[in-house]
């Protein structure tokens, strides 16, 4: 009888085979970890020092109730609250769900306490172990609610803020398209310049809100994870329009739509800041940022058009993708008006201001590399470092009108 051997190295490339050898270490890993926790030198340590707590007023609200912490667990250990001071002294309070908190766990404490408002006041949740975690609000004022005038209201300043100045930059568009090539190259740089400067302000907020992020969920990693994530994604996009054949006109209006989603990330950062500014009592804080970031925003439209101009369709036929791309840039100000109204999320926050931040100075090298090469298409030309530099510059000038 005639057998035929199997391929040298089949019973190697079995899908059973290869399963159990890839979980092989997962299974010695597990075991170890089961060793650890039981035999292991962790019981002699807990035993002779005190155990590590860990928690974060991540926001404290007002209102008829009183005063609310929204707090969250970002150590190692359990946390159960057994009482709750307001300026250093001791008040009733209740906590939902349970008044000890696992790790990650949140829990709402509310304390009613007659609260005054425009003065500040510090609350301390004080463990079971005696140790206080602090949370303080330097203006207290009544704590808007979800509903039909506070919905329209923070929808308003992000319409101000960023709708209509991201529609006001678009009407530079029919004056691009009169443009000569340098000259078109020259507010292609200036983009860039703009772009460049709202990347470097977003990863800067995106390190800032970092900060007040629970050390268990790492705010710096989770920053850079959003910030390399979206990178990835615009040069996925960008490869993919490449395969595609997506150059040329059709190829501009790809990368107008893709700074228009870096521009909105970076709004949605701005909205949070208008949205948590009105929810705090900061009103005159809150203005400025609504007059200065309507300024700063203005040019944020000139960037969505500049590559745009070298489509040769008619301006009737535009029209519908210059209406979608000012809605794509502007309207996350208003989204971001309402979460920082609403539901302030410091996790969320930076993963939003950090994606952001990667998508945009991926868009800015798409642009450059766009202008073609020679020594007309580089940025390092003339008339096109020019440009570069007053996009710098004037993204620097209108953000003194922002107060921080």
């Amino acid at each position: 009888m005639d057998v035929t051997a199997a391929p040298a190295g089949s019973a190697r490339r079995s899908p059973w085979i290869l399963a159990i050898l890839g979980l092989i270490p997962l299974a010695l890993l597990a075991l170890a970890l089961l060793l650890f926790g039981r035999f292991g030198p962790a019981g002699v340590l807990t035993a002779a020092f005190p155990p590590v707590e860990e928690l974060t007023v991540e926001r404290l609200t007002f209102g008829d109730y009183g005063i609310r912490a929204e707090v969250v667990n970002a150590g190692p250990e359990p946390v159960t609250v057994a009482q709750v001071s307001v300026d250093d002294a001791i008040w009733k309070f209740s906590i939902e769900p349970n008044a000890t908190i696992p790790r990650l766990g949140r829990a709402t404490v509310t304390v009613h306490y007659p609260w005054v408002a425009g003065e500040p006041h510090a609350v301390a949740l004080i463990s079971s172990t005696g140790i206080a975690f602090t949370g303080e609000a330097p203006v207290a004022a009544r704590t808007p609610v979800p509903d039909a005038t506070f919905l329209t209201t923070f929808a308003l300043l992000g319409v101000y803020a960023g709708v209509i100045p991201v529609a006001i930059g678009l009407v530079w568009f029919p004056f691009l398209r009169r443009l000569s090539e340098r000259w078109l190259n020259f507010f292609l740089s200036l983009t860039v310049g703009l772009l460049l400067f709202l990347g470097v302000d977003t990863t800067n907020e995106a390190i800032e809100t970092a900060g007040g992020v629970p050390g268990a969920f790492q705010g710096i990693a989770l920053a850079g994870i959003g910030f390399i994530l979206a990178w990835l994604a615009v040069t996925v996009v960008d490869r993919w329009r490449a395969s595609q054949g997506a150059t040329g006109p059709r190829g501009a209006l790809v990368l107008a739509y893709a700074i228009a989603v870096g521009i909105g990330l970076h709004n949605l950062g701005e909205g949070l800041a208008i949205g948590a500014a009105f929810a705090t009592g900061a009103m005159s804080l809150g203005t400025f940022l609504v007059i200065g970031f309507a300024t700063h925003n203005t040019t944020e439209g000139l960037a969505i058009a500049a590559p745009l101009a070298r489509r040769q369709a008619a301006l009737r036929d535009l029209v519908p993708h210059l209406i979608a791309l000012g809605a794509i840039a502007g309207v996350p100000t208003i989204i971001g008006a309402w979460i920082g109204g609403f539901s302030f999320s410091p996790v969320l926050s930076t993963l939003f201001l950090a994606v952001g931040a990667g998508a945009i100075f991926q868009v800015a090298w798409q642009i450059a590399r766009s202008m073609g090469g020679g020594p007309a298409g580089s940025l390092a030309a003339g008339l096109n470092a020019l440009g570069l530099a007053a996009g710098l510059l004037i993204m620097y000038a209108t953000g003194l009108l922002i107060v921080s």
